[in-house]
């Protein structure tokens, strides 16, 4: 990543240019001095900056009155859509309402102008609305307009219960096109949106139009699955055609099925049928560790490492890592010794070095990372990841002092690394020294203000961790504009809104984050958000999710102290 200083994000640089171009086109022989420059461009350039500095500033309100400013003043379709997309973000219907003529009188995308009116009907509680533009969005174009209504109905709604009754009424009115692809979506929402009877209701017609569709059998595994209903789904997945799972794609979709299950056997031996690559035998051995299966993981193991005469990088490396999973570190430690070249050779040397730690040869490993990280022959993020693993070995170890050590010298070698920044903020949380996180994530925000990973965990960090609410919702406003349909981002602002005091607002955005990604964390919040409104014994079934992902939580254990679970 580049180092160099800059006070706009680049994901913006596309705004101002079109501004400027737009003006200088309008200016025409006004560049030659013949002419005044023309007034609308002129004019709408001072509110374009303005928006852009204040989105910079996570002040959305302030930012989509500025392009809307703009939109009027330069007559320009792109500053009027990206004044609706911002209102949208900000809530502010008003304007959204107000930016959405606008775009719509100056022409532009007429399917996502249609997107954007549906989304905020839905908003303002306008069902009716909403389902014209829905109906009209699938009429427009069956190729793609069914994206477009996924898309609405899975982050543009006011709450996951406004997106299902829409859905509902989309199945009434026959208007989902007769595609596979867009059948599969439509149920997969409706699971996300943990609407079983819904995604019963879709899965019982998607059987009646494509029957022996595998993906379909598929679907109703899924949707038995997200329903409790384990024995029926597994049932489902073993009336599958053994045939099929010589298809990669499918072998795939049914080891994850039975994964989701913690069918890890089933998993495995799913992914063991027809050709076999290193991705698969890396999949297989990864469920047979989880499985805690050691004598079919030996066996596994046993079957590669008889081929493993030539020196094949891939495979050298997948067998380090194998026995990594079988305990057996001295024969981890040689395979990954043995790695001839290749790209990779530099992960093998990491891997060595952690497992030379694992086999209580601490100095060892100090020095096989120093050594790779002063290998002028190694590529740049090999040498700073040894860097990184060296602080997380000294971590391991209890030694902070070496830990800050290692942070200092990668930064020495690698001057305001965002990796090895944001690695050493999270030390700094880690440590409760929020402050010095806080430095860390805003260094790595000078070099990249477009950092969502460090806007969003600055932002979660301030309101997580500090009474600054507001400050940290700008900041994860920021990322949201950037990337509305992150789960992780979503889950933070959800966490801010509660901070402040939101809970409705709060639990609707931790439920939608929920529902795009299965997450400990997010589980978690929904849980404490539940517990704080007097929903305990809701409360508890989030928590009870979030041990079965991962018991040892951090956000978890926290929340289980405070409540006193």
């Amino acid at each position: 990543m580049s180092n160099t200083h800059r006070l706009i994000p680049l994901r913006s640089i596309h705004v101002l240019a079109h501004a400027l171009l737009l003006m200088l086109a309008l200016a025409g022989p006004a560049a030659a001095g013949r002419n005044p420059p023309a007034d609308d461009s002129v004019r709408a350039l001072g509110p374009t900056l303005a928006g852009e500095f204040a989105l910079q500033s996570g002040k959305l309100d302030e930012a989509a009155k500025a392009y809307l400013e703009a939109a009027k003043a330069g007559n320009d379709p792109v500053l009027a859509e990206r004044a609706t997309r911002i209102a949208l973000l900000a809530k502010d219907n008003k304007r959204a309402a107000e930016a959405l003529e606008l775009w719509r009188k100056l022409g532009g995308d007429a399917q996502a102008q249609s997107a954007a009116e549906a989304t905020l009907a839905l908003r303002r509680g306008d069902e009716r609305a909403a389902r014209r533009q829905l109906n009209s969005l699938l009429q427009a174009d069956p190729d793609t307009g069914w994206q477009q209504v996924v898309g609405v109905l899975g982050i543009g709604a006011r709450d996951p219960e406004q997106s299902a009754r829409m859905l509902d009424r989309l199945l009434d009115d026959g208007r989902i096109p007769n595609k596979l692809q867009a059948w599969l979506a439509f149920g997969g929402l409706a699971q996300k949106l943990d609407q079983d009877k819904l995604a019963e209701r879709i899965v019982d017609e998607v059987v009646k139009r494509f029957p022996g569709e595998p993906r379909v059998a598929l679907l109703r595994a899924s949707q038995l699955r997200q329903a409790g209903k384990e024995d029926e789904a597994r049932k489902a997945l073993a009336a599958l055609d053994p045939a099929l799972l010589a298809v990669p794609e499918l072998r795939m979709a049914v080891a994850a099925e039975y994964d989701e299950l913690g069918d890890f056997h089933a998993a495995a031996d799913a992914l063991a049928q027809g050709p076999q690559d290193d991705q698969t035998y890396s999949l297989r051995a990864s469920l047979l560790a989880r499985a805690e299966d050691k004598s079919a993981l030996t066996a596994l193991y046993e079957e590669l490492r008889r081929d493993a005469a030539k020196p094949d990088p891939s495979r050298r490396l997948l067998l380090g890592q194998m026995a990594e999973f079988l305990d057996r570190n001295d024969e981890a430690l040689d395979w990954y010794r043995g790695v001839p070249g290749g790209t990779q050779r530099w992960p093998a040397k990491l891997r060595a070095a952690n497992v030379l730690y694992e086999l209580k040869r601490g100095p060892e490993a100090y020095k096989a990372l120093r050594d790779l990280q002063s290998d002028a022959a190694a590529p740049e993020d090999a040498r700073r990841d040894g860097y990184i693993l060296e602080a997380d070995l000294h971590n391991r170890d209890k030694d902070g002092a070496g830990e800050l050590d290692a942070f200092a010298r990668g930064l020495a070698a690698f001057p305001d690394d965002p990796d090895i920044l944001y690695a050493r903020a999270l030390g700094w949380e880690r440590r409760d020294d929020i402050p010095r996180a806080e430095a860390d994530f805003r260094k790595i925000l000078v070099a990249d203000p477009d950092s969502t990973a460090a806007l969003n965990a600055l932002g979660y960090t301030l309101a997580d961790r500090t009474a600054r609410y507001q400050e940290a919702l700008e900041l994860i406003d920021r990322a949201r504009t950037a990337e509305p349909g992150n789960a992780a981002i979503i889950d933070s602002y959800g966490w801010v809104l509660y901070r402040l005091g939101r809970k409705g607002e709060a639990l609707t955005e931790l439920r939608r984050a929920l529902a795009l990604q299965k997450d400990p964390e997010i589980a978690t919040h929904v849980g404490e958000v539940l517990w704080d409104m007097g929903k305990h014994d809701e409360a508890r079934k989030y928590f009870d999710e979030a041990r079965k992902l991962d018991p040892e939580n951090r956000a978890l254990q926290r929340a289980l102290q405070k409540i006193g679970e």
